[in-house]
């Protein structure tokens, strides 16, 4: 997998201060998508151990929130079995912090269901993920004033009570 940035203190994308990592690679290729570059798997640099132990390291610092992780796709089956590592190892090591993910996939009609994006990791990484942020940009549904999403189909799912509940719970603000 590649890596196009990693955000040592982000505000945008999730609750409070956080680390963002931006993967490579995404299939959807979204009209009107801002990060547009990260479509190309080849894009950025090579994600290895050095660059996960950077982000787990920057994850120390008391002032931040948690991990989130966008793209590009992380749901690509490919992205997903390398970011395994990772999130496990910040659940392990940080246990107060949390972990939101970003994906074009509809959490229930595609990561819980057969479909391109599920591989033998999904249901894994799934449960290591506290907040997803779901659904394609949709252009025509842009909306500026949503918090952390970019249109008003994406949904912000609170996912460990989802799975608990065999339904999708939206996370409460």
């Amino acid at each position: 997998m590649n890596y196009g940035e990693i955000k040592k203190t982000d505000i945008g994308n999730g609750e409070g201060v956080r680390v963002s990592l931006f993967v490579s690679g995404c299939t959807h290729h979204c009209q009107g998508c801002f990060n547009r570059e990260t479509w190309d798997f080849s894009y950025g640099k090579p994600f290895t151990e050095e660059t996960q132990q950077e982000i787990v390291r920057l994850l120390n610092a008391d002032y931040i929130s948690g991990l989130s992780i966008l793209g590009g796709e992380p749901f690509e089956p490919e992205n997903q079995r390398a970011l395994l590592p990772l999130l496990r190892q910040v659940k392990e090591r940080y246990p107060g912090k949390n972990i939101w993910c970003y994906t074009g996939y509809l959490f229930d009609r595609e990561l819980l269901k057969e479909s391109r994006a599920r591989c033998e990791v999904t249901d894994e990484i799934l449960s290591l993920t506290d907040v997803l942020v779901d659904g394609e940009f949709i252009q025509e549904q842009r909306n500026i004033s949503l918090r952390f999403r970019g249109s008003e189909n994406q949904r912000i799912i609170d996912v460990p009570k989802s799975l608990k509940e065999g339904r999708v719970c939206l996370k409460e603000e």
